[in-house]
């Protein structure tokens, strides 16, 4: 099936480029509204494993933009469905599934021997966690984030330090609003630039931050 599987694939990326990406290795940190369109987008590509983390379990607000949220599974595990959805995607791809919320205690062993990590989650003092790990443990981190209408990606490169220009200070956890298609747009683009970095191709967001606003389509991309 691998062959017939990534036909579609060839012309914009090559063979030898498709067998590349079985072999590497991502983790993707939350696993809800960007982070359900990320862990699909990844296995449909052809991955070879995945990671995914969160402790989190869904709830009824979540069925208005959370791809793997449906009314059957309110109250069940977001990882457990994340799980089950990539084995029906991509029965080549391995899944490894952390029922568990990234913290500063864990996130190393969670992180290690991965190629890249993305970042999925919703709130500041969780980011800077995983910014820290992933500079200690020098994994190149996807940086995405929303607001209602508005969405931003970066590459954070281990070395750059650039999370701490994007979130200078200590910020509290909020809830923003949060649309159907904003966290779509942010985890397409955070899972291209993730091929990008793990493929050595095209030229990723390294130090530059992608801020886009749907309301206006506007799309600036500033140094950081």
């Amino acid at each position: 099936m691998t062959k017939e599987r990534y036909s579609r694939n060839l012309g914009a990326l090559t063979q030898s480029e498709l067998d590349a990406l079985r072999m590497k290795r991502a983790c993707i940190v939350g696993c809800g509204g960007i982070g359900g369109y990320v862990i699909e987008l990844l296995a449909r590509i052809g991955i070879g494993v995945l990671t995914i983390v969160d402790g989190d379990s869904f709830a009824v607000s979540n069925l208005n933009r959370q791809l793997l949220s449906t009314e059957a599974l309110i109250g069940e595990s977001k990882v457990k469905a994340a799980f089950e959805r990539v084995r029906a995607i991509n029965s080549e791809s391995q899944v490894n599934s952390v029922p568990s919320y990234l913290t500063a205690e864990n996130a190393d062993s969670i992180l290690s021997g991965h190629d890249i990590v993305i970042d999925a989650l919703d709130n500041v003092p969780d980011r800077r966690i995983l910014a820290d790990s992933c500079g200690r443990l020098g994994l190149p981190l996807v940086h995405g984030a929303i607001s209602g209408w508005c969405a931003q990606v970066t590459v954070i490169m281990p070395e750059a330090g650039s999370f701490g220009r994007i979130y200078p200070s200590e910020s509290k956890k909020s809830k923003p609003s949060c649309l159907s298609f904003t966290p779509a747009l942010a985890a397409s683009i955070q899972a291209a630039e993730a091929v990008k970095v793990l493929l050595n191709k095209g030229t990723p967001l390294r130090s530059r931050l992608l801020i886009v606003d749907l309301m206006t389509q506007e799309y600036n991309v500033v140094a950081i």
